[in-house]
């Protein structure tokens, strides 16, 4: 009698594990991603140190006292107001020409 059923279940065991195994997909290679492809960037809009000429020092000087200048006329509208409560829109877009000009000057100079 046991070994009866150690047969019996033994092939129910057998029959489950095929019908199992046949109703899951195979699975497929995977693909590995390729190398990326290097990317061709512009040339900079602005002169490399080395090729930096007179009118580009000029330039920036130029821009250097503008930035001087917008930052002095920022502080003295601030003392003038009383920014605890609200900051007026003139201020705000000083301080955003001034960030622009800054950043550009930045990238100069860095070349």
């Amino acid at each position: 009698m046991k070994t009866r059923r150690m047969f019996l279940g033994g092939m129910l065991f057998a029959g489950v594990e095929t019908s199992l195994s046949a109703a899951l997909p195979i699975a497929q290679p995977q693909e590995f991603p390729r190398k990326p492809q290097p990317i061709e960037l512009p040339p900079p809009d602005f002169p490399t140190p080395e090729k930096r000429t007179p009118e580009d020092n000029k330039d920036t000087r130029k821009k250097v006292e503008r930035l001087y200048q917008l930052a002095a006329e920022m502080k003295a509208e601030l003392d003038k107001t009383d920014s605890t409560n609200v900051l007026s829109v003139n201020l705000l877009k000083k301080a955003e020409e001034i960030e622009k000009l800054a950043h550009e000057i930045r990238k100069r100079s860095k070349g």
